[in-house]
């Protein structure tokens, strides 16, 4: 995470009925991860909402947004070339006509990088999340889904650096979760994950529970989700491997499920 964003906290503030929330605080820390489950409507996505625009209890839900624990500087929240949130979303789609090395080349230049190399290493970046190739002459309209949120996942990483990364329900969408996870926590981002999906739930530090338009609990990964979190990843990887079966059109039978 970037230096100068240390922690962000979020601060309670009222479920849809209208009561006070009853937790005291969330800190978010570099390297660390989330996920917020719940069920749909349960008020996941104001969450995020809340911590993308560093809510001042001026939404719905009433929560503060701290960064380094005080309110944050104004060019964080107004500037988005300073922006310290990438929030990456099934929806994300690119309406530009360009090729990938435009596409980056753009964000490149918005940034005022000078490196050199940084397009080709985020493409490279972007193939280990998808085993569909993405090439630097691939037209950005033409990807795939999850050749569009790989590729916004490794331009978050290495062009936007940015220290907090949001990504909501993007397990869907055709990439290597676990990669993109290990990925991240060597990156020192923090992350948070809007998931239905066990793996994801599990493979993060903590897990945020919604109901209701509120926080109902908060859970600490501990030893007996440890060996669960084994199991699920024998059985998320006997899901993957038929996947690649089905969309190779193959014939599925009780055998596949032992090989």
């Amino acid at each position: 995470m970037d230096p100068e964003i240390t922690e962000i906290t979020v601060l309670p503030g009222r479920d849809k009925n209208g009561m006070q929330e009853t937790f005291d605080r969330i800190v978010i820390r570099p390297g660390e991860t989330l996920s917020i489950v719940g069920p749909t409507g349960s008020g996941k996505s104001a969450l995020i909402g809340d911590i993308e625009i560093f809510a001042r209890e001026d939404t719905a839900t009433g929560r503060t947004v701290l960064v380094n624990g005080g309110m944050p500087p104004e060019d964080l929240v107004r500037d988005p070339s300073k922006k310290p949130v990438a929030l990456i979303t099934q929806n994300t789609k690119c309406l530009a006509d360009l090729t990938v090395q435009e596409f980056l080349s753009m964000h490149v230049r918005s940034r005022r990088i000078e490196r050199d190399g940084i397009v080709a290493e985020t493409i490279a970046l972007a193939n280990e999340f998808t085993g569909e190739e993405i090439t630097a002459g691939a037209r950005m309209t033409a990807l795939s889904g999850g050749q569009t949120r790989s590729l916004m996942v490794a331009d978050a990483i290495t062009i936007g650096n940015t220290p907090i990364i949001i990504l909501d329900e993007v397990e869907n969408a055709g990439i290597f979760k676990d990669r993109v996870i290990e990925t991240l926590r060597a990156y020192g981002k923090a992350v948070i994950f809007v998931t239905h999906d066990p793996l994801v739930s599990l493979m993060c530090d903590r897990r945020i529970v919604m109901r209701n338009g509120t926080v109902t609990k908060i859970i600490e990964r501990d030893g007996e989700e440890e060996k669960a979190l084994a199991a699920i990843r024998k059985m998320d990887g006997i899901l993957s491997a038929l996947r690649e079966r089905i969309r190779a059109g193959e014939s599925i039978t009780e055998a596949a499920f032992a090989s």
